[in-house]
């Protein structure tokens, strides 16, 4: 067998031994110890490879706009207003070019799969999606991005954009999103939602719940719409920050919810924390939901950037692994167990809620990233970032641990 590079000493898995990976044509073309070739070599020294992070929820469109939109209350209301005024005078050249920076940071940072909420309304029209569908198709050279159309300002109450979405999902948008709670009729945002998933054959990924009252949720009504329309396990929902503020008994009631509707659930911890409990001048509620306890009921549970440098959230660098520390510092995990989970819910399960397999196996893709640690618990209590990854066998970025200089 003849083969274009061999990488030495890699782990596939937690405590497993150390094999080599032989890459050919692009695939992985054999897995074993002390494979013997004249092949170029790569020395993984012990590290763990994987498939690569996914970012389940990353808004590509409306990022890198802090010097143009301020969010003078620093709450949901000053970050919508703020977003609605800059939007004005997006372009497609404006969008790419910010979207552009924002993937490379995610390249560098070890991630491989996206999947982008993009904001379809009669002010930016087509243009965010047209600039994010055009790099889709730029950096398929170093990841996959799947794209999810969605009226951010509401759709029922504000006529053109549903022929808008129906426009964008015609021309190739891979699924349909939603955000009632900016809506005057919420419910009725939600059934045209489920008509139009239907209608087009494409999932659903829903902004919901985003405020602390749990009073009043559209929850309930989602997971409805999911089981009459028998789409279980194509619904996913972010935020759901009033997950967050429930006693064990009403949170064991929503986590059989969403195992009863196949729901995913996607938290977003650096937005959350930054918008939600705004109203408290003590005792601040943290305002992130607690996808651990839905993670080991087996619902599918993900942990995402979902904004960088907005109104939403003014920081950001596109580390997962950084994400994912933050949840399970906001959820006080941390028990091997615990961190462990908190790796799958940016690796595994976002592969899974997006249908693509993370499988590092014979005959599949040469797709490879390297963390310089053994187990996926230490790449989130340390935050390890990654030192290089391939895509299809060629090297998509190096970034070289420090080299300490002694005198």
């Amino acid at each position: 067998m003849t083969l274009d590079l061999i990488i030495r000493d890699a782990r596939l898995s937690d405590g497993a031994a150390p094999v080599d990976i032989g890459l050919a044509q692009g695939r992985i073309a054999t897995i074993g110890a002390g494979l013997a070739s004249d092949a170029p070599t790569l020395d993984a020294q012990g590290g763990l490879a994987f498939r690569g992070f996914a970012d389940s929820h990353l808004h590509l469109d409306k990022a890198c706009i802090l010097e143009r939109a301020v969010n003078r209350t620093g709450d949901l209301k000053g970050a919508l207003a703020a977003v609605t005024a800059a939007k004005r005078d997006f372009t497609t050249e404006d969008v790419y070019a910010r979207g552009a920076r924002v993937l490379e940071q995610a390249i560098g940072q070890g991630t491989t799969l996206i999947r982008t909420q993009v904001e379809i309304d009669p002010v930016i029209g087509l243009a965010g999606f047209e600039a994010v569908r055009q790099l889709k198709r730029d950096y398929s050279w170093a990841l996959d991005l799947q794209i999810c159309v969605f009226p951010q300002e509401g759709l029922l109450n504000y006529p053109g954009t549903e022929e808008l979405l129906r426009a964008a999902l015609a021309e190739g948008a891979d699924l349909l999103g939603g955000c009632p709670y900016t809506d005057t009729d919420p419910e009725g945002q939600i059934a045209l939602l489920f008509e139009m998933a239907r209608a087009f054959g494409v999932d659903l990924d829903l902004h919901l719940d985003f405020d602390l009252d749990t009073s009043w949720r559209h929850l309930d009504e989602v997971a409805r719409q999911t089981i009459a329309f028998g789409i279980q396990g194509r619904v996913a929902i972010g935020h759901v920050t009033k997950l967050s503020m429930l006693p064990p008994a009403a949170l064991a009631q929503s986590v059989a919810l969403l195992q009863e509707a196949g729901i995913a659930l996607t938290v977003l911890p650096a937005t959350d924390l930054f918008i939600t409990g705004r109203g408290h001048d003590h005792a601040v509620p943290r305002g992130v939901a607690p996808a651990h306890r839905f993670h080991a009921a087996g619902v599918c549970c993900t942990v995402a950037t979902n904004n960088v440098l907005n109104p939403f959230t003014p920081y950001g660098d596109c580390s997962l692994p950084r994400m994912a520390n933050l949840f399970a510092n906001v959820a006080q995990l941390g028990s091997i167990e615990e961190l462990t989970a908190c790796f799958e819910m940016v690796s595994s399960a976002p592969f899974r809620l997006l249908g693509v397999s993370d499988r590092i196996e014979v005959g599949g893709p040469a797709d490879l990233v390297l963390l310089p640690c053994e187990s996926r618990a230490s790449a989130v209590a340390e935050i390890r970032r990654p030192v290089w990854g391939l895509r299809g066998g060629r090297m998509t970025f190096e970034a070289p641990a420090p080299r300490i200089l002694r005198p």
